[in-house]
């Protein structure tokens, strides 16, 4: 048997017809075959079961048949070359014929599944399983005439099989089984043993008995995970939960021990809690305002379709916009227009209509988030975004006080601008940690937050923009320098040049934190693709430190008078911009109420979006500016 798979792989090889994903996966499949049952073929370097102990060396075999083959083929996105997979599964081969212990095995093993799935490209992972009594009433029609009802191994037919079938209740070997080889072994079959595959089963249905087959072994609960063990295990990608053994998690995850990663195997359904899934947030929420539009209650619709956009799909935007930004702006105009037709009673059908259009883009984001993972320079590029946009308003502001204070001779005041921002980040550090362990902030709290923040801000900003352009004259700038600057610069002023510092600052450290979560939490594999949101990060810092050296150098060596003049308008613009997204957040928040303008004009960078009242609003500030330069120009004309 095992020369006719060699001969059927060599003309496979010949042929060109190599499946790379399948072949793959039956390594997986079969490394982690051996290393949970290699105990019941050898016990204490004696054999303890012959037939197991002649399945132990096919399957090692048959490893480093397939091993060599896919090495051999040197395709470009699976290349075996840099790995050692070919000498562990030779090393494998001999330890087995050797009669080593189990740990020498597993070691063995589990570092042929490393290297495997570190080249493997990202499975299509399920979105929800089925109900509970649906899965139970699938494993009893499909396993259990082998398994057992319970999975004990004892079915009817258990006796006449050689070896036997799996007891999926026994813990020692469920420990060292991961989803991922369940789920192969139900849709592949496992060579030379009864289990054949179940291609009669759709994606979900297979899944649903993966996840419910790697239950059996553990206690299930009804004691709800604590906040903290809740929090810890969903930042573990679903990718790596599928792809490891318990043991393996427990190792890799210091946040989480053995008997958690075990309680949550056993309780399968908590991979897929709403309130851990943006998508399903989203989608739960948007269902659950239909129920309250149509049973009456608008303003409980209102809030509910306000939290699926915040406490949802704006977790997932920047992920999303590295993919598709198109669709990112589709799905994000749909939930926002959403509320005016929930506004409005009696209008039953075209908000089902509505409903379901939405669902269904929504779909599309979670085939888009799961389909594929995003490549390293996809996270580095959406890391180095993320930083540079969330991070230069609030930079700008404080290097714009800055270099005031140099210029007006008042640097003995830049300790106040240096508090304001460094009691920022501390402050945003301690919201986060406090949203982690202690309190939950709802994404209408943040937006409201940000909204306030960046209107107050943008007023501050225009007054001192205002305020500078009419010192763009030499003489002018002169003659208040003589009169005014200490009595104006005195401790009250400074303290507000600290709360302008921590303001500019504070609004954006909380939603940055936000979406490198989010980020890091599409990294796949050992971990590695991670290190490229850090490298984006440094980039960003980078680029910022560059723009902070140019404006102190350059800034400081222009002439009064085209100092103030530039300041004055950079001032003028930042309050355009922030006094657009203040009025955006306060829309998403449903403070302030959304009229789509006919036409997209959304430019993001300068807070400009297609709404009426972010159009007036900033409309209002160039009108301000307008005036004011005409002003000048009169009082300019006069004068000559």
């Amino acid at each position: 048997m095992v020369s006719i798979f060699f001969s059927a792989s060599i003309l496979a090889q010949q042929s060109g017809s190599i499946d790379v994903v399948k072949e793959s996966r039956q390594i997986l499949q079969m490394a982690e075959y051996i290393g949970v049952d290699y105990s019941e073929a050898v016990t204490n370097g004696e054999i303890a079961n012959e037939d197991e102990f002649a399945e132990m060396q096919q399957f090692a075999s048959l490893i480093l048949q397939k091993s060599s083959t896919l090495q051999a083929a040197n395709k470009a996105d699976f290349d075996l070359r840099q790995t050692s997979v070919v000498a562990n599964a030779n090393t494998l081969l001999q330890s087995i014929l050797a009669k080593s212990t189990i740990g020498t095995i597993q070691g063995l093993t589990q570092q042929i599944r490393q290297q495997i799935l570190a080249l493997s490209p990202a499975l299509l992972l399920p979105t929800q399983l089925l109900a509970q009594s649906q899965v139970q009433t699938l494993f009893a029609d499909n396993c259990a005439a082998c398994h057992g009802s319970t999975g004990e191994g004892n079915g009817p037919l258990a006796k006449s099989f050689s070896p036997s079938p799996t007891n999926f209740t026994e813990k020692e070997r469920a420990l060292n089984r991961s989803l991922l080889g369940l789920y192969d072994a139900i849709s592949a079959g496992l060579d030379d043993t009864a289990m054949r595959a179940f291609t009669e089963l759709n994606d979900q249905q297979r899944w649903s008995l993966a996840f419910y087959a790697g239950s059996l072994a553990f206690s299930q609960s009804t004691e709800q995970h604590t906040r903290t063990d809740k929090r810890t295990a969903t930042k573990i990608a679903l990718q790596s939960w599928i792809n490891n053994n318990p043991v393996q998690l427990a190792n890799d995850h210091d946040a989480l021990t053995l008997d958690q990663v075990a309680q949550w195997r056993a309780n399968p359904a908590g991979f897929f809690s709403q309130a851990d899934s943006p998508i399903a947030t989203t989608k739960s929420n948007l269902i659950a305002a239909v129920a309250a539009y149509r049973d009456g209650n608008l303003s409980q619709a209102q809030t509910l379709a306000v939290s699926a956009y915040l406490d949802g799909f704006e977790l997932i935007e920047n992920n999303l916009d590295a993919r598709d930004s198109v669709l990112r702006k589709s799905v994000e105009s749909q939930l926002l227009n959403f509320r005016n037709v929930l506004d409005k009673a009696s209008n039953d059908a075209q908000v089902g209509k509505e409903l379901q259009l939405i669902l269904q883009q929504l779909e599309l984001v979670d085939n888009t988030l799961t389909g594929e993972v995003l490549s390293n320079n996809a996270m580095f590029s959406a890391s180095l975004i993320i930083l540079l946009r969330e991070g230069l308003e609030a930079l700008l502001v404080v290097l714009a006080l800055i270099t005031v204070l140099i210029k007006t001779q008042r640097r003995d005041a830049i300790r106040y601008v240096h508090l304001g921002w460094i009691s920022a980040l501390v402050a945003g550090g301690f919201t986060w940690w406090a949203a982690e362990n202690i309190i939950d902030i709802s994404g209408s709290s943040r937006e409201l937050m940000e909204g306030g923040a960046a209107l107050l801000a943008a007023g501050i900003l225009f007054y001192v923009g205002y305020w500078m352009h009419s010192k763009t004259k030499a003489t002018q700038w002169q003659q208040y320098i003589q009169y005014n600057v200490e009595r104006h610069l005195g401790t009250g002023t400074l303290w507000g040049l600290t709360g302008l510092a921590f303001i500019s600052v504070y609004r954006e450290v909380f939603e940055t934190i936000l979406f490198y979560q989010s980020l890091l939490t599409q990294a796949v594999g050992d971990g590695s693709q991670s290190s490229y949101v850090w490298y984006g990060l440094v980039a960003a810092g980078a680029i910022i430190m560059l723009i902070t050296w140019g404006m102190l150098k350059y800034s400081l060596k222009l002439p009064i008078g085209r100092f103030f003049a530039i300041s004055s308008y950079f001032m003028l613009v930042l309050a355009f911009v922030l006094a657009g997204k203040g009025v955006s957040a306060l829309q998403e928040a449903a403070v302030i109420a959304i009229a789509p303008f006919p036409f997209d004009i959304t430019v993001r960078w300068l807070g400009i979006s297609a709404t009426w009242q972010g159009v007036l609003t900033q409309g209002l500030i160039m009108l301000f500016v307008v005036i004011m330069l005409a002003r000048r120009e009169k009082n300019t004309s006069t004068t000559n």
